[in-house]
């Protein structure tokens, strides 16, 4: 791929594992005569030092003197020429229009690199094609000479004349919300936890729409950074996202072409369709697709609400500090934040148009006080009381089974949800939903849930390590015949749209249109699912068990650790399980300020906010901090793993904070920065890694006033890396 003269500059940006992704192995070739920054097609003449002598083709590129002026205007032209080299043969009719959208994709693109990008490129055209909105026509007409020497030869100056600009500008701003690098789309649809951190290239939950494989990665309880595989998923379905509006796609009302409103309306039938078939759902079942898991609790109370009868709901939640933050609010039908998915600002803590003033809120706690778990009969009878007392009052109850919690725990029984499923004298059972959100079950535990007619939510962003923000709930079929009679509530119009719920006359007064973001969020997602989906459950099982044999045993072993000791999850006998085993290891940290156990005394935990830090300053390079090479060395290693999550310590005042560390879908089924590793070899390493986090946490605590004071920033690469432009891999 690589000429042999280019620069070390030039290497490393073609080594960015987002732009390797994007290239598809197609060849890039340097030629420092050519004054414009690159050309994609037909080239005359060979640079020496390629590595695939093969006649040149439409999809290759020529990088030109431009690019060798650093990293950071490298990095922007060769963005910019496979976005065109990839556009240009989805619109073959449309070469000018296909320019235009490649140069706002490659605007966009230099936005997100932040200060580690560097010195603004010199690019004339790359401030109005980065605007928020679309330029006019004058202004297309005063650019187009300086894009129009990047096109093939089938698209020169003359191509658009000032009638042809003038129409430009109308199908360029039709396309202007669908236009940007998938990674920019897919921080959008969600709120304001998926925004980017401009400063250090990641979001709310310390990770990344791009690929990062420099870190360590263990934070499936929470979110995940994007493998190359997720976010080659992504990338094809952007794609089939532009390619549609360029080509039309349909017509519009009127009869002209279209926007590419019926390639977006399919695209999200496929996906619904394609997470259908990964939980094999029946005839009369159905797939709602939402942002997030408190989005599909609020669709779960809905749609409980219409239940015959229409009684109000009470809404059991079980450990609702272990489940998402906003999931009380969404519980009792209010907006749990300031913002929805859709965009609309709305007042949090609000009661949303259409969902009952009288629906009440129960809750039944999985610890005690000291932080030790209840009794699980206890928690069996809390569960069974409140439902009694609840249908007495002539009151509808949604009842939750958490499978599984932010600590990995299972509750309630199936058998007490079983009896209660058969209902009382009058007949009346409760609704009950499956918070399977972390999705660390079987297929077929999702299906045995289903046939019982309880609803499930899942995500495609915890286990299966795809980006944060994509959840869907499954409906059996009896729920879903409830949206043929009745209405959903018109508040949801702010949450979701019409084509991500079942086609019934219970959705028609929701509007019509696709979430872009949270479609290429779960195509990164399902990359994921069917990579683990591939692979025969004994070895699944087997890899799992090998990982997590050791990570436990190194964190026992540990005089600053202390994992949280639970029962493995309670499931049916299926061959093979292995989902029958914890995959989400808790532990508390040691605070070293504290007199405690790393003299053998009383062990004293991190408080919640410096557990916080904690796990900030796992994610950081804090190689510029420390002195010794091999403090140096190890500060360097980027480590992600679960949020902390609050729970009381009799050691401790007010809440401590336990820090998480999973094994995720990409754990079994590798990543492809991984390849070329024998699966021993591999998982030999992901047991190093894990190790390696637990090293880092020991380096912390020895120097933690320093850090105290410095209190690093997170970063998406290492300190080191961000100055030369890229990261490397590990």
């Amino acid at each position: 791929m690589f000429a042999a003269h280019l620069t070390r500059e030039l290497a490393g940006v073609l080594e960015r594992p987002d732009l390797r992704v994007i290239a598809d192995g197609r060849r890039i070739r340097l030629d420092p005569a050519l004054a414009a920054p690159f050309r994609v097609g037909p080239q005359s003449g060979v640079t020496p030092g390629e590595v695939t002598p093969r006649k040149v083709t439409l999809g290759d590129v020529t990088l030109g003197a431009p690019s060798l002026a650093g990293p950071a205007q490298a990095a922007i032209i060769l963005r910019h020429a496979l976005e065109l080299a990839r556009l240009l043969p989805l619109a073959p009719a449309e070469p000018v229009l296909a320019g235009l959208c490649a140069a706002r994709v490659a605007a966009l693109f230099r936005g997100l690199d932040g200060p580690a990008g560097g010195a603004m490129p010199d690019l004339p055209w790359l401030d109005a094609m980065a605007a928020e909105w679309p330029p006019d026509a004058a202004c297309l007409a005063a650019l187009w000479p300086c894009l129009a020497p990047l096109q093939p030869a089938v698209a020169g100056p003359g191509a658009a004349g000032a009638d042809g600009f003038t129409a430009l500008a109308a199908r360029l701003a039709a396309l202007w919300p669908l236009l940007g690098p998938t990674e920019a789309l897919m921080a959008e649809g969600g709120d304001a936890r998926l925004a980017v951190d401009p400063a250090t290239g990641l979001n709310h939950y310390g990770c990344s729409h791009r690929p990062r494989p420099w870190a360590v990665t263990f934070a499936s309880s929470t979110a995940s950074s994007l493998s190359e595989r997720g976010f080659a998923g992504a990338e094809a379905a952007r794609l089939r996202l532009v390619g549609g509006a360029l080509t039309g796609g349909g017509t519009a009302g009127d009869g002209t072409a279209g926007d590419g409103a019926a390639v977006r309306a399919g695209m999200v039938a496929d996906l619904r369709r394609r997470i259908g078939r990964h939980y094999r759902l029946a005839a009369g079942e159905s797939v709602v697709l939402a942002p997030s898991g408190t989005d599909c609790e609020l669709h779960a109370l809905a749609l409980a609400a219409l239940a015959p009868g229409g009684r109000a709901v009470s809404n059991i939640l079980l450990a609702p500090e272990e489940t998402g933050s906003g999931v009380p609010l969404a519980a009792r039908g209010c907006h749990f934040a300031h913002d929805t998915a859709l965009g609309a600002a709305v007042p949090k803590g609000g009661l949303i148009d259409g969902f009952a003033r009288e629906t009440l809120l129960l809750s039944v706690p999985l610890r005690g006080p000291d932080g030790a778990l209840r009794p699980e009969d206890a928690v069996d009878a809390d569960c069974a009381a409140l439902v009694h007392q609840a249908v007495a009052a002539g009151r509808h109850v949604l009842l939750h089974r958490l499978d599984l919690s932010k600590t990995g725990l299972l509750a309630p029984g199936m058998a007490m949800l079983d009896e209660l499923a058969e209902g009382g004298p009058d007949g009346r059972a409760p609704d009950v939903v499956v918070d399977a959100c972390q999705a660390r079950l079987d297929p077929e535990r999702v299906r045995a849930y289903l046939d019982r007619g309880w609803m499930v939510m899942v995500t495609g962003s915890k286990f299966f390590t795809g980006p944060p923000f994509c959840g869907a709930l499954l409906l059996p079929a009896g729920v879903a015949a409830r949206l043929e009679g009745g209405m959903l509530p018109a508040g949801l119009a702010a949450y979701s749209h019409r084509s991500e719920w079942p086609d019934a006359p219970g959705t028609a007064h929701l509007a019509a249109g696709e979430n872009v973001g949270l479609m290429l969020r779960w195509h990164a997602a399902l990359a994921e699912m069917a990579a683990l989906h591939a692979i025969p459950r004994p070895v699944v099982r087997a890899r799992l068990a090998r990982f997590l044999d050791a990570v436990e045993g190194a964190i026992d072993a540990s005089v600053d650790l202390r994992r949280l000791s639970g029962p493995a999850p309670a499931r049916a006998p299926l061959a093979d399980a292995w989902d029958d085993r914890a995959t989400i290891l808790s532990f508390f940290v040691r605070d070293p300020m504290a007199d405690d156990g790393a003299d053998g005394g009383r062990f004293v935990p991190l408080g919640l906010e410096d557990a916080r830090a904690l796990y900030r300053w796992l994610n950081a390079d804090l190689s510029r901090l420390l002195s010794a090479p091999a403090d140096r060395a190890l500060g360097g290693v980027l480590c992600h793993v679960g949020q902390p999550v609050p729970l009381p310590h009799p050691s401790r005042p007010g809440m401590a904070g336990a820090l998480r560390l999973s094994a995720g879908a990409r754990l079994v089924s590798g990543e492809p920065s991984h390849d070329g590793l024998v699966p021993d070899r591999r998982m030999d390493r992901e047991i190093g890694d894990a190790r390696l986090v637990l090293d880092k946490i020991g380096l912390i605590l020895r120097h933690w006033a320093i850090l105290r004071a410095a209190d690093p920033v997170q970063t998406y690469a290492p300190v080191r890396a961000m100055d030369g432009g890229m990261g490397p891999s590990r």
